[in-house]
């Protein structure tokens, strides 16, 4: 890329970050992209120099797990007030799930959602197409669509859609890895939770801890290993959402070791809380898949530090303070606002020395940005690559306050009162300030792009070829030649 004369804007005096390095250097961005980086004197001239001096320049974050609720819910979020939360907490791309109303489960229920997206997002997305039973014929026609990939919900959760048979699942995977898409998967088994749910509740178990008594992390590993399985044998690349147990990571580095195309995630609230702290915070702690024992927690970080766990996400998951509110548990919603709050969090566990500012840009940004196709484009500060900017304060502090949230009508979380070091200051998405001074920029609403339109991921390496269901119904008497 030829640097141009004069550019949009220079930021200068920060220190940039990469997965691998830190270093000093100046940034010129133009037209949306990074078109140098390097000394301040070789760069271009500038309609704007903005002074980052004492700051980190980091890739925007990539949050591959968010819920914004609309349409549908939209009493809960919309798609305005959940990309102001991930503006204003340095997160710079989202892939929305498909639980809302109706899901999108077929291209006329995407279509309506990219739209809405398009008129409403601060910062960047990608939208899920549903997985389940009764649409396997309908997933090509979301990948045309513009879906970034598939969720596929092996266990049960908000919106109460069902999970659909190990055939079903098969016969998707084996049409999705023919089209290069990763399908992101809920894993729980549903069956062993139903079974426990009913024990659990006819022994009148209301309690807090009664909902991890209810979804044991044999649920998950069942189902990590279940999928990884029908993974390797079709091609079909994959990605575990938020891993809870400590038990999931052997599963998970046995499928990797097979060379199963398999990634995983795991949340802020899974490696800050334990079972510990529902004493304390009750059912506004209550998720799919619940908080569990410490050392489930020290388990993740190790996850995280030997790369079994590929990523950090939040599983945003909104609800109404009412909503999650109730002495009898089974009657709290599930989930709680994480998009605004994640980059703080991991920033402080950066300054408490659990892992370095490298380690954070790997799992936050490089790595989803690898999985869904979208390196170099994102991921990285450098020539050619869109300018999606954190720029943040490691020495900031602040303390987290749920009646500032931007989820302005989900304002409960339980990191409420929490102090944290380390805070994003500035965000930029595609070159323009989102955030800025620790305000959203509102001029900026709208202005999200859909990310398949970037998306470069090739085709899977299909295995089984010839053993596919589609190859087998082929060869019926009287099929077509």
């Amino acid at each position: 890329m030829n640097k141009p004369q004069s550019v949009d804007l220079v930021i200068h005096g920060g220190t940039i970050v990469s997965d691998t390095h830190q270093f000093a250097a100046s940034v010129a961005i133009d037209n949306g992209l990074i078109v140098a980086v390097g000394a301040d004197h070789t760069m271009p001239a500038a309609t704007e120099r903005f002074d980052a001096s004492g700051l980190h320049l980091l890739p925007g974050a990539i949050d591959v797990h968010v819920h914004f609720r609309d349409p549908g819910y939209d009493y809960k979020e919309t798609w305005e007030s959940g990309t102001a939360a991930a503006a204003m907490g340095g997160t710079t791309t989202v892939f929305e799930m498909p639980n809302t109303h109706p899901p999108t489960a077929d291209p006329e229920a995407v279509a309506d959602k990219l739209e809405r997206a398009h008129s409403n997002a601060y910062v960047d997305f990608g939208v899920y197409g549903l997985l389940a039973e009764n649409n396997v014929d309908q997933l090509e026609a979301l990948a045309e669509a513009g879906v970034i990939g598939y969720k596929c919900f092996m266990g049960n959760t908000f919106g109460n859609l069902p999970s659909p048979s190990t055939g079903a699942m098969l016969e998707a995977f084996e049409r999705i890895a023919r089209l290069g898409l990763r399908t992101s998967l809920h894993a729980e088994t549903a069956s062993i939770m139903a079974w426990r749910y009913e024990r659990l509740k006819a022994a009148q178990r209301n309690d807090a801890l009664a909902h991890v008594a209810a979804r044991p992390s044999v649920v998950a590993v069942e189902a990590v290993a279940r999928a990884a399985v029908l993974s390797e044998w079709s091609g079909a690349r994959i990605h575990v959402l938020h891993v809870s147990s400590g038990a999931e990571l052997r599963p998970l580095a046995e499928a990797k070791a097979r060379g199963v195309d398999i990634t995983a995630e795991t949340c802020p609230h899974y490696l800050r809380f334990n079972t510990g702290d529902y004493a304390r915070l009750g059912s506004v702690i209550r998720v799919n898949p619940p908080v569990r024992e410490a050392h489930d927690s020290d388990a993740l970080w190790r996850g995280l530090a030997d790369g079994t766990l590929d990523m950090i996400a939040t599983d945003h998951a909104p609800h109404l303070p009412e909503e999650k509110h109730n002495d009898v548990i089974w009657d709290a919603d599930c989930g709680f606002p994480g998009v605004e709050t994640q980059m703080s969090l991991m920033l402080d566990s950066v300054n408490a020395g659990q892992l370095s500012l490298c380690d954070y840009v790997r799992i936050s940004s490089v790595a989803p940005a690898r999985a869904w196709g979208l390196h170099p484009a994102k991921g990285r500060i450098g020539v050619g690559a869109d300018a999606d900017i954190a720029l943040v304060d490691m020495a900031r502090a602040e303390t987290i306050d749920q009646n500032m949230l931007h989820s302005v009508n989900a304002r409960i979380s339980p990191f409420h009162g929490m102090r944290v070091t380390g805070v994003p200051v500035h965000t930029l998405v595609g070159g323009r300030f989102v955030m800025r001074d620790r305000r959203l920029v509102a001029e900026a609403r709208g202005q999200g792009r859909n990310v398949k339109r970037i998306q470069n991921m090739p085709a899977a390496d299909v295995r089984n070829a010839d053993r596919t269901l589609a190859a087998e119904l082929a060869r019926a008497p009287g099929a077509a030649s």
